[in-house]
């Protein structure tokens, strides 16, 4: 089964196939697994590897579609004197994703984001820069984050109705079809969590403990409609003022192991840990060493999909760039290399207006316990200037978060028969035919906010 197949990325793959690759001779190197898949000499230890990689080749290309004078009209059209030697430099000094195809580089699909969100000099001369410190979700974070000073923390309770629907090209009426759609789950700032409605009628969801808690619907379809499930809860953040005088020295034993092929202590992984905190012992300064790294070295960027990327912790320490799931995912695997406690969290961000996909981190420190740490935040406002919402983002969050998620890499329950979309996460939810997985580009996915108000947060604790 492939997702039992994944925690083999770590094994390197034979030459041959690992030279077709680099040069995007996709086709090639499909045939040279084959071969190797049906020889009798083929180690067993390989045969996983190889499994893995045929999925990886066939989704590696999707996410690149734009060749190198493809993307430069495409700049040229907010910048009319940008030039294909100013990519090349962007391109050389790492700001840009490419691969090669047949030999030929081709850019990831969202470049022009990437360059838009963090380069200032591109934005201003796409007449694309603002003032990101005044924008209204800006405002609500600085807002959050000063009421949270003032109260010791904040509370709101969120009710959203979350669609997943098959589009029209790829849905095949009379099919037998099974749908997981992503919803909260039990966490340190989730409560009184309430599954309202679904349409149609789900056929189970799994316990609000679980690792990837998910609803579940299975029908064999005739005519192509939504699902839909309505959820309410209460997101609870605490404001968490950090003394390293007050911590506790003695190290936690959980959540500190390898989980492969990611969270792994590789020599990468080591010497950048090492380099980082040095003679420091204190717990909580070494985390901040981290975030620090990882929220002011490691470079925001939109990524191609985890799937085709072998060690994302690895990708993000050698790349210096990441999205936010990469980012925490260096956080997480540093600290646990350091022997401080450290999980995965993600879900939804959700303003009263809006909501997307995110993900971030917690880390333990004794007495304070569990701690949140969210690079990607911290990182937008170390980039703006704003190192009071930087700080804030290393030990306390924000109430706007839908948590579904709690490890990385876990199976669903009910388990998915084809392999998944996403076999790390599920945030925007799963669909498959008996015969095969469904891809982000053969799904249609929304979030609509029926209530986002406050509450009193100071009556939620005494409950």
């Amino acid at each position: 089964m492939l997702q039992d197949d994944i925690q083999f990325l770590q094994i390197h793959l034979p030459e041959d196939i690992t030279n077709a690759k680099g040069c995007g001779d996709f086709e090639r190197a499909q045939r040279l697994i084959e071969a190797r898949l049906s020889d009798i000499r083929t180690p067993k230890f390989l045969l996983p590897r190889l499994r893995v990689e045929k999925a990886i080749l066939a989704r590696l290309p999707l996410d690149y579609t734009y060749t190198i004078a493809d993307a430069v009209s495409l700049v040229q059209q907010d910048i009319p004197d940008f030039t294909e030697t100013e990519f090349n430099e962007l391109m050389d000094a790492g700001a840009i994703d490419w691969i090669y195809i047949h030999g030929t580089p081709y850019v990831a699909a969202r470049f022009y984001e990437t360059l838009l969100k963090v380069n200032p000099l591109i934005a201003r001369r796409a007449g694309k820069e603002g003032d990101f410190e005044a924008l209204p979700g800006t405002r609500l974070l600085n807002q959050n984050m000063q009421q949270m000073k003032e109260l010791g923390g904040v509370c709101r309770h969120i009710r959203i109705r979350a669609k997943l629907q098959i589009k029209d090209s790829a849905f095949r009426p009379g099919q037998h079809v099974r749908v997981h759609m992503p919803i909260p789950a039990s966490a340190v700032n989730m409560r009184n969590i309430e599954i309202i409605a679904t349409s149609p009628e789900a056929v189970m969801m799994s316990a609000a403990s679980h690792a990837q808690r998910s609803i579940y619907f299975e029908e064999t379809m005739q005519e192509n409609h939504p699902f839909y499930v309505e959820y309410a809860y209460d997101c609870l953040a605490l404001n968490h003022v950090l003394d390293p005088n007050q911590v506790t020295l003695n190290r936690a034993a959980f959540d500190t192991e390898e989980e492969p092929p990611h969270i792994c202590f590789t020599p990468t992984i080591r010497a950048l840990c090492d380099e980082l905190k040095g003679d420091e012992e204190n717990p909580l300064k070494i985390a901040r060493l981290f975030y620090d790294f990882c929220t002011t070295l490691v470079r925001y960027s939109f990524m191609r999909e985890y799937f085709t990327i072998p060690e994302i912790p690895e990708y993000a320490a050698l790349n210096l760039k990441g999205d936010c799931g990469v980012q925490a995912l260096l956080f997480i695997t540093l600290c646990r290399s350091a022997g401080i406690p450290a999980r995965w969290q993600s879900g939804l961000y959700v303003t009263p207006d809006s909501a997307g996909m995110h993900d971030w981190a917690q880390f333990y420190v004794a007495p304070y316990g569990w701690l949140f740490a969210d690079p990607s935040f911290g990182g937008s406002a170390y980039r703006n200037g704003n190192l009071d919402r930087w700080n804030h983002y290393f030990g306390s969050l924000d109430p706007f978060r839908m948590v579904a998620n709690s490890m990385f890499q876990q199976r669903l329950d009910p388990l998915k028969f084809q392999p998944r979309l996403d076999p790390y996460d599920n945030q925007m939810g799963e669909v498959e035919y008996d015969d095969q997985g469904l891809l982000r580009s053969d799904l249609e996915y929304s979030w609509e906010i029926l209530e986002h108000t406050e509450r009193d947060i100071h009556e939620l604790m005494t409950l």
